[in-house]
């Protein structure tokens, strides 16, 4: 793809971000669109967030489970860049005029000390490398009208990230075992989805080595101080104002957010 597509499409997408509105679906109108493409766009895309006043704090990692992959035709997952604007604290509403097209994902989110460079970054330096980790929703809420999308569709849009919402806990990975780490997610008082650490790529410290590896072919690297939200633990929960959401992880603690 020529480099005036690609800086159309940010372009497009920054929009869409700052005045909340959907646009048409990339790949439908660029299906030439290739993985690498995408990602030049999403590099596009953060620089002018950045140029704003934003700061990456760190990544996050989508199309985790085999069923995202099945869906969108895909063998591995994909990354986005976390902000700082991203953050929001426990106890603080979000406000739905914010979003577009918002859902709700219960997710085990990690807390760097030490940078991990790829490649041959393995779950032992994972862990090693984990300060804790936490209890975390992340919003994911897609620029593309509808959720019609593509593999190429939602890396170009910074892996349909929004905001999140880190929990009240930080706890040392290696006194749990992530792969069964169970987690509860809640919406206005009900249990709308269970799951297990098992449900990202079979742990989510094999999701993190995964992003590490990925980064460093890249010229990438996960640094001391970020933040790694994992994958969804479950299927994504659509939301509304009025909506009160709560998960809980097992061992690691719980983390709940509510929509106006």
């Amino acid at each position: 793809m020529c480099s005036s597509a690609s800086d159309r499409i940010a372009k497009e997408l920054f929009s869409a971000y700052q005045s909340s509105t959907p646009i048409q679906s990339i790949t439908d109108r660029y299906p030439e669109l290739t993985v690498q493409d995408a990602y030049q766009i999403q590099k596009l895309f953060l620089a002018k967030r950045l140029a704003l006043g934003e700061r990456v704090i760190g990544k996050k990692i989508g199309v985790t489970s085999q069923a995202v992959m099945d869906m969108l035709g895909v063998n591995q997952p994909d990354f986005g860049q976390l902000t700082d604007r991203m953050v929001i604290n426990q106890g603080e509403s979000i406000a739905m005029k914010s979003l577009i097209q918002p859902k709700a994902e219960g997710e085990i989110a990690f807390v760097l000390k030490r940078d991990l460079n790829g490649p041959g970054v393995t779950v032992a330096d994972v862990l090693r490398a984990t300060e804790g980790v936490m209890a975390c929703f992340e919003i994911v809420d897609s620029r593309i009208r509808d959720w019609k999308i593509r593999i190429q569709d939602t890396i170009a849009d910074n892996a349909s990230c929004g905001v999140f919402v880190l929990g009240d806990r930080l706890v040392d990975p290696r006194n749990l075992d992530l792969f069964t780490t169970g987690m509860v997610l809640e919406k206005n008082g009900r249990i709308v989805g269970t799951g297990a650490g098992a449900a990202t790529m079979g742990s989510p410290a094999i999701a993190v080595a995964w992003l590490a590896n990925t980064l460093g072919q890249l010229g990438m690297s996960l640094k001391a101080g970020d933040v790694i939200l994992s994958g969804a633990l479950s299927a994504m929960v659509p939301v509304n104002a009025g909506d009160n959401l709560r998960m809980t992880l097992a061992g690691i603690g719980s983390c709940s957010v509510r929509f106006e």
